[in-house]
């Protein structure tokens, strides 16, 4: 993945073992037995949460999210996924097109709004969304049968497309299964098209989905909200 939207550029990369399982296994404790509010999924809007700021502001991340975006990276949200048997899910092929936003402010190509709780989200352009990259650090190993994230290749530099527009861009395409070990990152550019399956094990697959911007300062005067 190299830094700014390319079309050689894939839209995805895969980095083995970035952190150690002591470290992993501290971050995972530390989640569970915080008071986060949780769904069936997992959680979200954590970046308060003191773990997760340590690990999301560790040189380790922040390099790899440097290298994707070409600037001094700021992670401004991070989610936390959990699959496993009691709470198994599939997520059919989208792009990742909202972003948090500190205040509504009408401006051309944003929008829809809404607010989810209490943080107020808009449907992002293109431009904006080419400016932030997501680092999915792996608690468990990531495999083949346990649900892993697919991505069709290059299709980030398609821009916002239409549910149409993702149907065609689906058909026949070859989708790339994104495989990590526990301690490992997939990094991804927003807008690529991804999707995962139904996990087939028992085992689980939880992930601490952390974004970063090249800036939290937005075109028209619009900023990035930490979520």
């Amino acid at each position: 993945m190299t830094s700014g939207p390319d079309h050689c550029d894939p839209g995805y990369r895969i980095v083995t073992s970035v952190l150690d399982d002591a470290e992993t296994s501290e971050l995972l404790h530390s989640l569970q037995t915080s008071q986060v509010t949780r769904s069936r999924a997992g959680a979200r809007h954590l970046m308060a949460h003191p773990g997760v700021n340590a690990v999301a502001t560790d040189p380790r991340l922040l390099e790899i999210a440097g290298e994707c975006l070409g600037r001094s990276p700021v992670p401004f949200r991070a989610t936390l996924f959990d699959k496993s048997p009691a709470a198994n899910w599939l997520v059919t092929w989208h792009q990742d097109t909202t972003l948090p936003i500190q205040e509504r402010r009408d401006a051309p190509g944003w929008g829809p709004w809404a607010v989810k709780s209490g943080i107020t989200y808009a449907q992002a352009p293109a431009a904006a969304l080419a400016r932030v990259v997501a680092l999915r650090l792996h608690f468990d190993d990531s495999r083949a049968d346990n649900g892993p994230l697919r991505v069709l290749p290059g299709t980030h530099t398609l821009g916002v497309l239409t549910d149409a527009e993702i149907d065609r861009a689906v058909a026949g395409a070859s989708a790339v299964e994104c495989l990590a070990p526990a301690g490992g990152i997939v990094a991804m550019r927003p807008l690529i098209l991804h999707a995962s399956s139904k996990s087939a094990s028992d085992r689980p697959r939880r992930v601490l989905h952390i974004e970063y911007a090249d800036s939290l300062q937005m075109p028209d005067g619009l900023a990035l909200a930490i979520a």
